[in-house]
């Protein structure tokens, strides 16, 4: 999991700082992290993301 979520999260900066133009409003990333304990083991969730104006992505895994 580490290397994935590593890679999702270089992946998505380098998709935010290509989006960025001084004549825009600025892009605003979301990130959620998570470890969660129960019956069935340890499991990890998260996901990427990003806002601006009415327009907005999220990716979750």
């Amino acid at each position: 999991m580490p290397v994935r979520a590593l890679a999702t999260g270089l992946l998505t900066i380098a998709f935010l700082l290509s989006g960025c133009d001084a004549s825009q409003e600025p892009v605003q990333p979301a990130v959620n992290l998570g470890v969660g304990v129960g019956s069935g083991g340890v499991n990890t969730y998260g996901g990427v993301g990003f806002f601006q104006g009415p327009l907005s992505v999220y990716l979750g895994f």
